[in-house]
């Protein structure tokens, strides 16, 4: 009796996982190395389906813009509407707001400024952008390759993407290496903060907990069988 009740509730639990993640989540392969190193060329990621009003500073999103490509891309959102973007600031960072921000996730390019992390300035064309309500300012995470935009902003909205472009958020790596991505720190100091980590760890554990489950569940039947015969002929023994 426990055992099937508790082969149901497992059985409940895996689908239930499964099925929430495949609503919540879309899988995604990164074409390109613009996100190095936080996401490699050709890895499997799993973002999470949201609206462009749920998007935050340091958000890693997909997004499709016509002006930019025909495919989706993947890029970091280091502003947002009201924000103004400039770079570089001191020891060649990136600041939002006038705000110095420390972004430990980027590898930067090969122009040297004195002062800055490791040599290297945030970005090797300077700009300053104020963004447009209802826009994100996005760049890549590796500032030296990356077509984001500071390749746009000659066009209008000073190559911001409006939030609608916006089709999921970057949650974790899935293939070949499977870790979350952390929520970067530089941003919560600033008003709205960053975003909450999404429902995938969750998810994860209803899946092997509810797997668990069906496993022992289905084996305890049997195992208490072949339990009970052994007691049984121990004692036929002893008479």
């Amino acid at each position: 009796m426990l055992s099937g009740v508790a082969v149901a509730i497992g059985f409940v639990l895996f689908l239930g996982g499964f099925v929430w993640g495949a609503i919540v989540y879309q899988p995604y392969t990164v074409p390109t190395d613009s996100m190095m190193p936080t996401v490699k060329p050709g890895d499997r990621v799993l973002a999470q389906r949201i609206a462009g009003g749920d998007v935050r500073r340091g958000d890693v999103v997909i997004f499709k813009d016509e002006q930019w490509s025909d495919s989706p891309m993947v890029k970091r959102v280091v502003g947002i509407g009201g924000d103004t973007v400039k770079c570089c600031g001191d020891g060649g960072r990136l600041t939002v707001n006038g705000k110095v921000l420390d972004e430990p996730y980027i590898e930067v390019d090969t122009l040297d400024v004195e002062g800055a992390p490791g040599g290297s300035a945030a970005s090797r064309t300077p700009f300053e952008v104020t963004v447009p309500e209802g826009n994100l300012f996005l760049l890549g995470d590796r500032r030296g390759a990356s077509l984001d935009s500071r390749a746009h902003l000659t066009e209008a909205g000073q190559g911001t993407v409006a939030r609608s472009a916006v089709t999921g958020r970057v949650d974790a790596l899935a293939w070949p290496d499977m870790a979350m991505l952390e929520r970067p720190g530089a941003y919560a100091a600033l008003p709205g903060g960053t975003s909450a980590p999404g429902p995938l760890l969750l998810q994860v554990t209803a899946v092997v907990v509810g797997a668990a489950m069906v496993v022992l569940g289905a084996a305890y039947g049997p195992l208490a069988r072949v339990l009970g015969r052994g007691r049984r002929q121990e004692r036929a023994d002893v008479r």
